[in-house]
């Protein structure tokens, strides 16, 4: 994590000054979406937020900035391996599981709520915002936190006095409440908006692709457009009532799209914190002092406090200004510890999966309309057949078919644990049947992808029956009074939306249409002996059209039979 500032920025009175250099960096980038400040550093284009209490109480966060980066620096976007995609280099730096909960997000609210146009790096920059990624990443295969991540006691004592409305079942505190999970969801707010973003039949504020998809759903609340400024930035203010708040997630979402948080070359400065502060503390903000030149006595200092030494030798390639030690990132010196030899380690190299293969030969089929018993899962091994952890597998569905993941979506994300393992979620069947692929992809380079065939069925009746016993008459040239209707079961329970065909024919042993007698009618009003791309209702019912008698007297038989090989043969009498 790079320098935070660890307290609620509240009213704007006691952040001023990190204020103006957070807005200053904004305004010089000129970023889309930046909102535009006048010479006081207040906004000059008031948006208010919405009513209501913020999603997370206005609990602490993360105030830190991007990284400075000059436009059009090179290696500012990337490639991912297998997908021809260019992705900012910042998507890098997100926890692979962290990023597959905020796109999964963005596509579940695509196909639910398209107008929305939510981006998954909005989501990505209020989670670093609100927890850093789950705390870089600390959550479990499940996408659970493996520790809880909880906001401050919201008791009114420099923050927000909400009292206790969950009895401690989320935030452990009876008393008040507190910001829950990667996201900082108060208990009340989450009792509103709390969604099961991975399947598994619970709504977890401390689950990450849950608390994303909650999240995702309340930035699209009150049919908002996220890609008009106004809606976009109402939205991030209902998440914390706070200006500064607004300018730190914005250019974090910056970053997110551009893989930069861009400023002109030479100007912007990043605010620097001296660590956590209390919610009383007034930060420090330094700009970088030029190198060989001695600070003025007194200033404030962001790193650690050292003593000059006695006789300072001249600098040294890779030391910093006025000492001969080498630096850290973040400021002050390393000195090798007991027993070191000054070398620096080489870290064993971490194992790449040059394989992917499946777990299970199970065929992946399901009727129309019901969901599949089999899910699609693979296994990512190295060079020597070792499972690979932490491998980003994407599922997708290929193919002519309404089938889709119980998500809603047609592709479908998920990281391979300690096992190597990766399964796509659930798979749900259409209503058209015929063949399909289930393709998984494991994005390293050089690594093959694998197919599952999947298949969907015709639902199926092995039972037909009449809903009544009246007898089917008419006389020549009329309509048959009672209507023909039947329904359908399967294994003694009801065969919804089955696919029946009926004909009337001449006899049982001949199954030919007769050139005379009962018939339905078309369109156009013409005679038809033969009806195909019937369907039972949900209850398995099917009430066929009108049925009328020609002219010519005798016994006919119609004839109903559906997929699964269920038939029904019913008398027809015209006297």
């Amino acid at each position: 994590m790079a320098a935070l500032f660890g307290s609620r920025l509240r009213k704007g009175a006691t952040t001023t000054a990190v204020a103006a250099v957070a807005i200053a960096a904004l305004s010089a980038s000129q970023a889309p979406g930046a909102l535009p400040v006048d010479a006081g550093g207040s906004h000059a284009a008031d948006v208010t937020p919405p009513p209501g209490t913020p999603v997370s109480g206005n609990s602490s966060y993360y105030t830190e900035l991007p990284p400075l980066t000059t436009p059009d620096k090179p290696g500012t976007s990337v490639d991912l391996p297998g997908t021809g995609t260019a992705v900012a280099a910042a998507e890098a730096d997100i926890p692979a599981t962290v990023l597959s909960a905020y796109q999964r997000a963005e596509q579940t609210v695509a196909e639910t709520k398209p107008g929305c146009n939510l981006p998954w790096q909005l989501l990505a920059a209020i989670g670093k915002v609100e927890s850093g990624h789950a705390r870089d990443g600390q959550v479990d295969d499940n996408g659970t936190t493996l520790a809880p991540i909880l906001g401050p006691v919201l008791n009114g004592v420099g923050f927000a006095n909400i009292s206790d409305t969950d009895n401690g079942e989320f935030d452990g505190d009876a008393k008040h409440d507190r910001a829950v999970g990667p996201m900082q969801f108060i208990p009340s707010t989450w009792r509103t908006w709390g969604k099961d973003g991975n399947g598994d039949g619970v709504k977890d504020p401390n689950n990450i692709f849950d608390a994303a998809l909650a999240a995702a759903y309340y930035l699209c609340a009150g049919q908002r457009d996220l890609s008009i400024d106004e809606d976009l930035h109402r939205a991030i203010l209902g998440y914390n009532h706070s200006r500064e708040y607004l300018n730190t997630v914005l250019s974090w979402f910056q970053y997110y799209k551009k893989g930069a948080y861009e400023t002109p070359v030479g100007t912007g400065t990043v605010p620097v914190s001296t660590g956590p502060l209390s919610p009383s503390a007034s930060p420090t903000v330094t700009a970088p002092s030029t190198p060989g030149t001695p600070k003025p006595s007194g200033s404030p200092s962001t790193g650690p406090k050292t003593s000059p030494s006695p006789s300072p030798s001249p600098d040294k390639p890779g030391t910093s200004p006025g000492t001969s030690k080498p630096t850290r990132p973040g400021g002050g010196t390393t000195s090798p510890s007991p027993g070191d030899s000054g070398s620096p380690t080489t870290p064993a190299p971490k194992p790449v999966a040059t394989r992917i293969e499946k777990t299970g030969t199970a065929p992946l089929t399901a009727v129309a309309g019901s969901r599949f018993a089999q899910q699609a899962a693979v296994r990512t091994v190295d060079a020597v057949g070792k499972p690979v952890a932490k491998t980003v597998v994407r599922f997708e569905i290929v193919g002519d078919t309404d089938a889709r993941f119980v998500t809603g979506l047609t592709t479908s994300v998920d990281i391979t644990g300690v096992t190597g393992t990766a399964s796509a979620p659930a798979l749900q069947a259409g209503e058209r049947t015929g063949d399909f692929t289930i393709r998984a992809t494991a994005v390293v380079p050089g690594v093959a992808p694998v197919d599952f065939a999947a298949s969907v069925t015709a639902r199926r009746a092995d039972a037909l029956a009449r809903t009544t016993t009246q007898e089917l008459t008419a006389a020549p040239g009329t309509e048959f009074a009672t209507p023909v209707e039947v329904k359908a079961t399967y294994q003694g329970a009801a065969a919804g939306q089955v696919a029946v065909s009926a004909a009337v024919i001449t006899s049982a042993t001949d199954a030919t249409a007769p050139a005379a007698g009962p018939y339905f009618k078309d369109a156009n009003g013409a005679a038809l002996r033969t009806l195909t791309e019937l369907k039972t209702d949900a209850d398995g019912v099917l009430r066929l059209p009108g049925l009328y008698a020609a002219d010519a007297s005798g016994t006919y038989l119609l004839r109903l039979e559906t997929e699964g090989g269920a038939t029904l043969t019913i008398e027809l009498k015209v006297a």
